[in-house]
């Protein structure tokens, strides 16, 4: 099997990284997670204790009745994580990044030239 370089393996952490974003606060099991972002179970689960230990995941071991789980693992984004990425969200806003035109804008290019 190809190794994969570390370039790519920081690319798929970011993809697994946003998608823990966009379902946050829920967790997802490594099996979710491997699925959304078309990955090998194995392999997804090694970048995500990789992430674990930059302390940008948590895992969780115990069901919502507080029993240990034998063989599973739902990872969610860690507190800190998620505040670095919300803070991202909302530094761009919208209008910035998709520049919308405003009525005036769309007023000025649609008039004719020699109104004005």
């Amino acid at each position: 099997m190809p190794t994969i370089s570390k370039v790519k393996k920081d690319k798929i952490s970011e993809q697994i990284l946003h998608y823990l974003f966009t379902i946050s606060p829920s967790s997802s099991f490594t099996v979710s997670v491997a699925k959304e972002i078309a990955r090998d179970e194995e392999f997804t689960k090694s970048l995500l204790k990789d992430l674990q230990t930059k302390n940008l995941t948590v895992s969780i071991n115990k069901n919502p009745q507080g029993k240990d789980y034998s063989k599973r693992i739902r990872w969610r984004l860690s507190n800190d994580a998620f505040q670095a990425y919300k803070k991202y969200q909302n530094n761009t806003p919208l209008q910035e990044t998709v520049k919308i035109p405003t009525t005036e804008t769309l007023k000025k290019q649609t008039s004719p030239s020699y109104i004005s």
